[in-house]
């Protein structure tokens, strides 16, 4: 006989052929809500990871993974401090910078943006904004021709185009016999960017360090440097080993305390969406607990024949338990197969069900990500599937124990 007969006992109560076919159609449905709950989730959180990776690279792309200041002036010796840096093995480039806040002016139109110093030719090491170039390209700013390379909703704000020139006000004044007086330049456009980020296309305007050095008066010192790192995920342990060799006064702050805020938000949001799409699966797996309280009404004669045969209760709760398994692992293997399926595929099938239906859902003139971007994370699946493999098993527990306290002989009395 097969051993153990409980397995063999649920499996064929499993695939045996009911007299109630509402049972078989409630057993059906039990395992397409845990399939469909489950694909709903990878997929979902997949997408979520997508969109989470897609902003980390823009917002990266024009921030940048480390970045070193002082808590006062700016950094002389900014080229000693790059060399010592950059012999840490995690880090693979530095740039320095200068920033500040300023005024754009162009004829009635004023907009403020952060004015930021820059070397071309060190900028593609920390940065990819030379890569986003609508217009023009970071090569052209040189020092002493005060060029300026504006974000695409920064020019469009001020109606300027490449070789327009506006006037940069910094609030810095200078003193003259007439009072304390703005200082003014005039900067020629030479290029836009668009790195899809409405902070940074709206606000930012690069400029060449030295140009932006002697506008702000830093006499030849840089604002702080910008790192690059091999890892962006092992920034804390880097930046806490550099902070040991560097001297005290300068300090050293990160992408994830930058942006820590947003991040955090986007993590909130996709744990707040887990919890809303497991109550589908949730849902489906409780209605195991219809399914099988049937079964058991069903087989109450069986029950009895097994207990007179000598099953133990603990035997006949563990057949029904299996029962209800092989229902919840069914319905989670099939959704870990349609989710994995659908998330790996997602950035194909959207764009073909929008040329089949004649819709855009992400309009590029309304959203900055105008695809659907997905990011397939196995530990999410791991995850999801353990969440329901959980609800399926406490799902059974409770029929299956009924199943366990039935009485032959009042099972058998009508028989």
């Amino acid at each position: 006989m097969f051993r153990p007969y409980e397995i063999f006992i649920g499996l064929r109560y499993t695939r045996a052929k009911r007299r109630n076919h509402f049972i078989s159609f409630i057993s059906l449905v039990s395992i397409l809500g845990i399939a469909l709950g489950v694909t709903a989730l990878i997929t979902v959180l997949s997408v979520m990871n997508g969109f989470e990776n897609e902003l980390r690279t823009r917002i990266l792309g024009m921030a940048s993974h480390a970045t070193i200041s002082t808590a006062g002036g700016g950094i002389d010796d900014w080229e000693g401090i790059a060399r010592q840096v950059t012999q840490h093995p995690e880090v693979i480039g530095a740039a320095p910078f200068v920033r500040g806040e300023a005024m754009l002016a162009l004829n009635e139109r004023v907009s403020g943006a952060m004015l930021r110093g820059i070397l071309p030719d060190r900028e593609g090491a920390v940065s990819d904004v030379g890569e986003h170039m609508k217009l023009g390209r970071l090569g052209d700013l040189r020092a002493g021709e005060y060029g300026i390379v504006l974000g695409s909703e920064l020019a469009y704000s001020l109606g300027v185009q490449v070789g327009d020139r506006v006037t940069v006000i910094s609030p810095q004044a200078t003193v003259t016999v007439a009072g304390a007086l703005p200082r003014l330049r005039r900067f020629t456009v030479v290029g836009l960017f668009e790195v899809g980020m409405y902070e940074y296309d709206r606000g930012v305007a690069l400029v060449h360090m030295q140009d932006a050095a002697r506008l702000f008066r830093l006499d030849g010192q840089a604002s702080g440097l910008r790192l690059q790192l091999r890892d962006l995920f092992e920034v804390k342990r880097v930046v806490a080993e550099l902070s040991r060799d560097l001297p005290v006064r300068y300090r050293l702050s990160d992408w994830t305390r930058e942006h820590y805020n947003f991040f955090r938000a986007i993590q909130t949001e996709k744990r707040v969406m887990f919890v809303i799409l497991a109550l589908i699966v949730a849902v489906a797996a409780f209605n195991i607990v219809s399914t099988l309280v049937m079964v058991v009404t069903d087989k109450q004669a069986d029950i009895a024949i097994l207990r007179t045969l000598g099953a133990t209760p603990a035997s006949v709760m563990a057949v029904f338990t299996i029962q209800g398994l092989v229902i919840g692992i069914f319905g989670t293997l099939l959704g870990m197969a349609g989710g994995i399926a659908l998330a790996l595929n997602v950035e194909t099938l959207v764009p073909a069900i929008e040329r089949l239906f004649q819709v855009e859902f992400l309009p590029a003139d309304v959203y900055y990500i105008s695809n659907l971007p997905s990011d397939l994370n196995w530990n999410d699946v791991w995850r999801i599937s353990s969440v329901a493999f959980v609800l399926s098993l406490l799902a059974t527990l409770y029929p299956a124990w009924r199943a366990s306290r039935t009485q032959p002989a009042e099972a058998l009395r009508y028989e």
